[in-house]
């Protein structure tokens, strides 16, 4: 009773004495990385709203996105929780979470009484709630007009034209801005179609610039601007090729800059206006920090740090992730502390740059690839084609923020080594990392128990994530001497555990000849993804008629662990030639399996066939895709 009386007076405050809560304004672009801005140094750039947005406001220099994809990012974003730490973070997923236990950060502001509108990229990558439901108005692009008298608003505008595909669906022969004046990256060779694609994305660039200019100059034009606080980032980094999807800087360091008006001055991270700050800010913290300035509730399940305002705290470490990308596996993690960037890579027996249809469509992407298969590049923009060989890398992005010096290895940052790890593994287990095992593992389980993946990591009889970091740990290590362990591995109750088991043998290939009996029963286990690397590793070891059925019964039969049997049909390179044949006319039921198929059988010279790959009639595909 107590309570409700309390609320009652503060809604009967706010009422008869005007709220005086800020109004935000949170403006996003697509795609761009920091470096794309002229207020980021880049002297290419035509930036000027953004340009005088940041002397008029606080610039953060170290702001990083935890995931380098817009969906797990969006994730991520609207519920303050890991997109890894819900299972939401393999890209076009859409698995649900406990919506009972799990509110959006929109549903707070909403309760704290603030007018909440969306213009209009959602992209949530949760199902089981519509993605616009949240909004009081997702769709009106200055919705603040629309609000109901005295009340303060949250507005999200954002703009689309900086988003990857304008970077492929313009001429690039038909740019503004000068391709010989662009500066490219250290791991990009000189090639025109590449200096060319940069130049068309600055001449987007701009015209994003100029969509948040007409957000502003709306703002002022309603005399609103005294009264809100702006706030502009982009949703991770990007857009040439290894940068967005990737772990890298050019993936994950944003933009953020947030203008605070004068009544608000308390709010303010520095002493005056212009400040550019070194505070290290991860996507996590703003969801919470949205919150706080608004004076709304924060859920205790949120992740982040206040990073503004009164109830600031300090980060030391920030992290990312990287799953599925579209049709291609993968399982990457990163620890950021503001100058050194630690990448740890799950698969390392994989590409960086394994082909995605999509990214593939920019001509940068594909003169690159060209370049590289006429034997032209050279060691460093050679190394994005190549197969990894390594697990751990380390950057000093201050001095090298193309990530192309790799000083893991390095004796005198063995300390800052020792913390990346130490930080990536507390918080993996802090935050229930669900991307340990491969995604179709981790669906099966949760639908298994009736569960969601936030659910079903957070059981430790269902999901052992301490007993999986080590059992990775060993299998990553690539060492003879823990052979006897890796076969032990294998026999594990824990389907989990025997998956890095048959990784860790996989990854020793002929070295683990002792483990061929063991590995020839895994082609029957009860996990397909169990099967898919024991198959590998004995093809490996030269043993190869038993693999090869195993890997087309998963692909004929569309396994839910189809992805990463193509994958490895795809990494197996030469060795994949005898088995192409009985898997060519494979259908599906999800839509990126076919493409990566008709990727591997392209890769060796077959044609694929002519037809619909999918299970379900072509009307209803066209429905879906709609």
């Amino acid at each position: 009773m107590n309570k409700f009386y309390s609320v009652f007076l503060l809604l009967f405050g706010m009422i008869t004495m005007g709220d005086t809560r800020p109004n935000i304004l949170w403006l996003t672009s697509e795609d761009n990385s920091a470096r794309w801005l002229g207020c980021y140094g880049n002297k290419f750039a035509i930036t000027p709203n953004l340009d005088k947005l940041a002397s008029e406001g606080f610039l953060y220099e170290k702001c990083f996105a935890n995931a380098p994809v817009c969906a797990p990012s969006r994730s991520t974003w609207i519920t303050g929780i890991h997109a890894i730490s819900m299972g939401t973070h393999p890209m076009r997923s859409r698995y649900e979470i406990p919506h009972d236990k799990i509110k959006y950060y929109v549903d707070y502001l909403k309760e704290a009484g603030y007018y909440t509108t969306n213009c209009t990229k959602t992209d949530y990558n949760i199902g089981g709630r519509d993605d616009k439901e949240c909004w009081d108005d997702p769709k009106s692009k200055f919705a603040w007009r629309n609000r109901p008298e005295g009340k303060p608003f949250f507005t999200v505008i954002n703009t689309t034209s900086s988003h990857e595909s304008r970077a492929f669906k313009a001429d690039i022969n038909k740019t503004n801005h000068d391709p010989a004046n662009v500066e490219l990256r250290k791991y990009h060779p000189d090639l025109p179609d590449i200096r060319k694609n940069y130049a068309l994305y600055h001449d987007c660039i701009k015209t994003m610039d100029s969509d948040i200019g007409a957000a502003l100059k709306a703002l002022e034009e309603d005399g609103l601007a005294d009264d809100t606080i702006v706030i502009y980032c982009s949703d991770h980094g990007g857009v040439m090729p290894r940068s967005k999807r990737f772990l890298y800087e050019s993936g994950i360091h944003t933009p953020l800059i947030i203008r605070i008006p004068e009544k608000f001055k308390h709010l303010w991270p520095a002493d005056k206006p212009g400040s550019r700050l070194n505070d290290l800010v991860s996507f996590i913290d703003m969801p919470k920090t949205w919150l706080s300035l608004a004076d709304a509730k924060i859920p205790a399940e949120m992740q982040g740090k206040i990073f503004l305002g009164e109830q600031k705290e300090q980060r030391k470490l920030h992290f990312s992730f990287r799953g599925r990308m579209d049709e291609r596996v993968d399982n990457v993690r990163a620890v950021h502390d503001g100058q050194f960037l630690y990448v740890k890579n799950y698969m390392p027996f994989s590409p960086v740059g394994q082909k995605i249809h999509y990214l593939w469509n920019m001509p940068a992407s594909q003169a690159w690839e060209a370049h590289y298969k006429a034997n032209k590049t050279d060691p460093i923009s050679s190394r994005f084609f190549e197969t990894r060989g390594y697990v751990e890398e380390l950057y000093d992005s201050s001095n090298d923020p193309d990530n192309v010096n790799n000083i893991i290895n390095s004796p005198e940052h063995a300390s800052i080594v020792n913390k990346m790890r130490a930080g990536l593994k507390d918080w993996q287990v802090n935050i229930y990392d669900s991307g340990i095992l491969p995604e179709g593992e981790v669906v099966k389980r949760a639908a298994d128990n009736n569960m969601t993946i936030y659910e079903m990591v957070r059981e430790p009889k269902l999901y052992d994530l301490s007993a999986y970091i080590t059992a990775a740990d060993i299998a990553l290590a690539s060492s003879s001497e823990n052979l006897d362990k890796l076969i032990e591995y294998l026999n594990h109750s824990d389907s989990g555990v025997r998956y890095w088991g048959a990784g860790g043998l996989q990854i020793l290939g002929k070295d683990a000849q002792s483990a061929k009996a063991q590995l020839k029963q895994a082609l029957k286990d009860d996990s397909h993804s169990v099967r898919a690397m024991s198959a590998w590793a004995l093809i490996k070891m030269g043993d190869k008629e038993e693999a090869y059925k195993c890997l087309e019964e998963l692909v004929n039969n569309d396994s839910y662990a189809v992805l990463l049997a193509l994958s490895v049909i795809d990494w197996m390179g030469d060795d994949a030639k005898p088995m192409l044949e009985n898997i060519v006319n494979a259908t599906f039921a999800e839509k990126y399996r076919p493409g990566l198929l008709n990727h591997v059988l392209k890769k060796h010279g077959l044609q694929a066939p002519k037809k619909d790959r999918s299970k379900t009639n072509g009307k209803k595909n066209k429905k879906k895709k709609k």
